[in-house]
C-alpha cells in the first residue's frame, strides 16, 4: 500500500503526518518553527519533522508516494519556496521547501500550498459530497480563505489566492489593516484584531458600562465572547463583528457562488454559535444568488494537516476521484 506525508508549517509550529492509502493518519510528529538565523533553518525542522514521522510510521521517507504542504507564505511557487515571509524575522529571506523534501522522499510529486488553500482541499476530500463549488474560510490571527470553482481549486499567481481578510468591507476605513491598509476585513474580526476594534466600538459608545477589561494589556478576543452571555456591550461588540463577517461572506458568495462554506480558524472554533449564527442570520438579506450552508469546519484544528494529504493523494485538488493507487 502507498504511503503519503502532509505538512502544516506555521509561523510557531510543524507538524508533519504519515498516511495510509485511504488517508488514516499513522503518525504525526511536531517541531517548534525556527526563528532563523536563516530560512534554511525552518527547511531542515521541516526535514527533521518528517523523518520523524516516517521514523514513527515505520515508513521509510524515500517509499513516501507523494507529500503535500499547507503553509503561510507569500510563495514563490515555481522554485517551490517561501519568500520574505511576514510572521518570521527579517533575516528569514528565503524558505527551499519543495525541493529538499523531494529529495527526501524521492519523488517530484510534492505539492505547495497556501494554508486556507490546503484548508478547501481537505474538506473537499473529506466531504461526503466532494462538492466542486466550496470554500473554506478561516477566521483565526488572521483571515483567509481557499476556494474550489466547478472542482478547480484556486491558487492563483504564486499561490496567493485567496487573501479574503484584505477584501475592503469598511469604506470609511476607521480600522487599519496589519497589512496598512484601512478597512479590511481582518482589521475588525480577525482574534488579534477584535480587541482593537472593541476598544474603538468603546471610546465612540456614549455612556455604555462594561465589565470587560479593555484598559488590560492582556485583553483579548477570548474576553469578548466569555463576557457576551452576561455584557451589553461585549455583546454589542459580538454582533458588530458577526455583522462584518456576513459582509465578507456574502462578498465571497457573489464571488464564487460555493455550495457550502466551511469555517474554521481559532475564533470560529472555539465560539461556533456567536461566529456562525451571524452570519447564517444576516446573509438572506446580504445575498441575491443562492445561500450555501454555512457549517463550522469538519476537520477542525487538523484542517490544513489533512488538507496537506488530501493534496499528495489527489495531485492538489482534493478530487477523491483523482486519488492516487
Amino acid at each position: 500500500m502507498a504511503h503519503y506525508a502532509g505538512v502544516d508549517l506555521g509561523a510557531t509550529n510543524i507538524r508533519a503526518a504519515v498516511a495510509d492509502g485511504e488517508a488514516e493518519i499513522l503518525a504525526v510528529a511536531r517541531r517548534e518553527t525556527p526563528q532563523g538565523p536563516t530560512g534554511i533553518d525552518v527547511t531542515e525542522a521541516v526535514l527533521r519533522a518528517l523523518r520523524a514521522a516516517c521514523e514513527e510510521a515505520t515508513v521509510e521517507p524515500h517509499s513516501i508516494a507523494a507529500a503535500g504542504i499547507g503553509s503561510f507564505g507569500p510563495f514563490d511557487l515555481a522554485a517551490g519556496t517561501i519568500e520574505n515571509p511576514a510572521n518570521l524575522p527579517d533575516t528569514v529571506e528565503t524558505i527551499p521547501l519543495t525541493g529538499p523534501v523531494e529529495k527526501l522522499i524521492d519523488s517530484e510529486k510534492v505539492y505547495l500550498h497556501n494554508d486556507t488553500i490546503a484548508g478547501v482541499i481537505g474538506e473537499r476530500f473529506h466531504s461526503d459530497r466532494n462538492p466542486d463549488d466550496m470554500v473554506y474560510l478561516t477566521i483565526s490571527s488572521g483571515i483567509g480563505a481557499g476556494v474550489c470553482v466547478d472542482g478547480n481549486v484556486l491558487s492563483g499567481w504564486d499561490g496567493n489566492a485567496g487573501e479574503v481578510g484584505h477584501m475592503t468591507i469598511d469604506p470609511e476605513g476607521l480600522r487599519t489593516c496589519g497589512c496598512g491598509h484601512d478597512g479590511h476585513w481582518e482589521a475588525y474580526c480577525s482574534g488579534n484584531n477584535i480587541p482593537k476594534y472593541a476598544r474603538l466600538l468603546y471610546r465612540d459608545a456614549q455612556g455604555m458600562d462594561t465589565t470587560l477589561p479593555i484598559a488590560d494589556p492582556d485583553f483579548s478576543a477570548v474576553d469578548v465572547f466569555e463576557y457576551a452571555a452576561e455584557d451589553d456591550f461585549a455583546r454589542y461588540v459580538v454582533e458588530q463583528v458577526g455583522h462584518w463577517n456576513a459582509m465578507g461572506v456574502a462578498n465571497i458568495v457573489h464571488a464564487y457562488a460555493p455550495l457550502v462554506v466551511y469555517v474554521g480558524g481559532a475564533v470560529a472554533i472555539n465560539n461556533p454559535e456567536l461566529t456562525l449564527d451571524p452570519i447564517r442570520e444576516k446573509l438572506e438579506e446580504m445575498v441575491f444568488v443562492n445561500i450555501p450552508q454555512i457549517e463550522l469546519t469538519t476537520l477542525g484544528d487538523d484542517v490544513v494537516l489533512h488538507g496537506a494529504i488530501a493534496s499528495a493523494m489527489t495531485g492538489g485538488t482534493g478530487d477523491r476521484a483523482r486519488m492516487r493507487s
